[in-house]
């Protein structure tokens, strides 16, 4: 059995990898995503949804926002990671700048 208390509070992993619909996300596919479009200065993917129904969205931040890069992103995240995304276009200075690549807000209640 158990030798030590258990940590309370903690569930899941440790890092930012995360498992969706079956696949599993890392942080360098994001950054992948990222790289092959100059115009956009930082991206992040948030998980949201309940229980098998998780919905992904990249949220990115750029000045362009005509000439169709919102679906040349969701082509980019979908060879990527082969699942789908919605893209989000944001100001500069919008997301938050804590070092997270991908943001896991699904409820797990």
């Amino acid at each position: 059995g158990r030798t030590n208390r258990r940590i309370r509070g903690w569930m899941g992993r440790a890092d930012q990898t995360t498992k969706v619909r079956g696949m599993f996300v890392h942080p360098g596919q994001v950054a992948e995503v990222a790289r092959r479009f100059p115009q956009v200065a930082r991206a992040r993917l948030v998980v949201a949804g309940e229980m098998a129904n998780d919905t992904l969205v990249l949220r990115v931040e750029t000045t362009e926002t005509a000439g169709g890069l919102a679906d040349r992103l969701a082509a980019a995240v979908r060879d990527v990671t082969k699942l789908r995304a919605d893209i989000e276009m944001l100001p500069p200075g919008t997301l938050p700048n804590d070092g997270r690549v991908i943001e896991d807000a699904r409820s797990y209640r």
